[in-house]
């Protein structure tokens, strides 16, 4: 539309609603499901747009989106007035007139986020306001229909939510200015509670679960009758439970889009622009803290998987401790000054770190032989040379010397460069537990006890184990960045012997997934 292509060419940013799927076959399409917000970049074709959502950018139909100012649907007229005006001065003026009386653009704008903002949190409260008491309230009083585990499996953590939701909701009220809201400065109330969002990583990690429950349930008539029976009495909107139970999870993703979209009509002037600016980062990181625990959770029933490949595995289990593979690759070990050294494949986890032996025929099976808890361990880089703890000429080596000096390993690498993969490796991991603590992420036992269930099903006693353990397993392991200078095969170790090489190891060097 032609006020789309006059706001962009002003340097406006525009947003566009989706409404419908674009499924794209070319990497330079840009694909989005209906309902999806997009940021329009360039609209100087009629027919094509080139837009961004998130991180990627591409082309789009014009014709598949609307564009918004704001969700109220008034806003309507006013868009379809601007479709007819020609572009220049006049209407730039005009379009000021529009807008309100006497509010510069910008500030109008700002006017209308402030009130999306507060109208969508209000209808949010309602929408967990009648799941609360419409849904749960009426199941929890069915003790012959649901056991209260079924309940928290459905609803996970959703009344948790909806208290603070409201507490959220009563402290936006107390900054909105209802005279003038583009004064409104409500950016300080994501800061206060940015740690309180956090709660949504647990509702977002069982929302699959939640679904997989529920259509169990919705197979029999009873429960598709009790739903409805509930959604009538409660006087609400004609969705299905499901589709409820999804508002949280887009709620929690729309916060940095509405929080952008604020900045971009707040002048830096503005009283409110550093709270605001902070908020959006807040709310970036929310999202992307739940990511990452939605990916950690997906990767624990591969680590389960992994151990129980493991021939003569010792001890307790990985995950009792651990939940992340950080990095892995054949080093020679030695742990006492007299004894031979050993070539052994490292498993670098959080906390701690296992080491096995490979077979020599079958070059994929694993023997456990031993672990290093990596939380009383210091890492120490080994100068090449004479090392005088074990009294040898030693190159590419680093050393593991628990605090208590009882326990001491000397690994070396192949080359250099694997040595220094290795040094980055173990800051990582400090990194990582580190990270951990602060944002305290742990592992239910309920989590681990499914996990290890899962693994010992996917290969029943009496048949013969899984080969290539690890293979699928570090084929989808996210590794930390890769220093862009090294190409991927040098830094990942791969120590064959001088014969035909195995392709199972030349396959895990070549697939394992760094981060690019």
């Amino acid at each position: 539309s032609q006020w789309g292509r006059s706001l962009i060419s002003d340097g406006s940013v525009v947003y566009a609603e989706a409404l419908w799927d674009h499924v794209t076959m070319d990497d330079q399409e840009l694909g989005f499901k209906a309902g999806d917000v997009i940021e329009v970049v360039d609209a100087t074709n009629k027919e094509w747009w080139w837009g961004r959502i998130m991180d990627s950018e591409g082309w789009f139909p014009a014709s598949f989106v609307r564009l918004r100012v704001n969700q109220d649907e008034p806003m309507e007229e006013y868009l379809a007035h601007l479709e007819e005006t020609q572009t220049g001065e006049e209407d730039r003026a005009g379009l000021g007139l529009l807008l309100g009386p006497g509010l510069p653009c910008k500030e109008q704008m700002r006017t209308n986020v402030i009130n999306e903002i507060m109208s969508t949190e209000r209808d949010y409260i309602k929408h967990l306001k009648d799941i609360c008491e419409g849904y749960i309230k009426q199941c929890r009083k069915r003790t012959d229909m649901f056991t209260e585990e079924q309940l928290r499996t459905i609803f996970g953590n959703i009344e948790e939510i909806y208290r603070f939701q409201r507490k959220f909701l009563k402290g936006l009220e107390k900054k909105f200015n209802k005279e003038e809201p583009h004064l409104s400065e409500i950016g300080c109330c994501f800061l206060e509670h940015q740690t309180d969002f956090q709660i949504y990583s647990e509702y977002c990690n069982n929302h699959p679960n939640a679904c997989v429950q529920l259509s169990k349930l919705m197979k029999v008539n009873k429960y598709v009758f009790f739903f409805e029976a509930c959604r009538l009495l409660q006087k609400m909107i004609d969705i299905s439970l499901d589709g409820f139970l999804l508002t949280p999870v887009q709620k929690i993703c729309k916060y940095p889009l509405q929080l952008a979209e604020l900045l971009k009509y707040t002048n830096p002037q503005h009283r409110d622009y550093k709270d605001v600016e902070a908020a959006l980062n807040a709310m970036k990181n929310v999202a992307r803290l739940i990511n990452e625990r939605k990916r950690r959770l997906e990767n624990i029933d591969k680590i389960a998987q992994w151990q129980s490949c493991i021939e003569d595995w010792e001890g307790e289990d990985i995950l009792s401790r651990s939940s992340d593979l950080i990095f892995s690759g054949e080093l020679t070990k030695l742990s006492q000054p007299q004894a031979k050294s050993q070539q052994r494949m490292f498993f670098l986890f959080d906390h701690q770190m296992v080491y096995c032996k490979k077979d020599l025929l079958r070059r994929d099976m694993l023997y456990y032989k031993g672990r290093v808890d990596m939380d009383h361990m210091e890492v120490i880089d080994v100068e090449d040379g004479k090392e005088k703890d074990f009294n040898i000429s030693v190159k590419n080596a680093l050393k593991l010397r628990s605090e208590a000096g009882d326990e001491v390993h000397l690994l070396c690498a192949k080359k250099p460069e694997h040595k220094q993969r290795w040094l980055q490796a173990f800051a990582d991991e400090r990194i990582q537990v580190q990270h951990d603590q602060e944002t305290g992420f742990t592992l239910t036992e309920v989590q681990k006890k499914q996990a290890m269930l899962n693994a010992c099903k996917s290969h029943p006693a009496g048949k013969p184990k899984v080969t290539r353990p690890y293979y699928d397993f570090l084929l989808r392991q996210k590794h930390p960045s890769l220093p862009t200078a090294l190409p991927q095969q040098q830094v990942f170790m791969l120590a064959e012997p001088k014969r035909k090489t195995s392709t199972f190891w030349h396959n895990i060097g070549r697939l394992t997934p760094f981060k690019k």
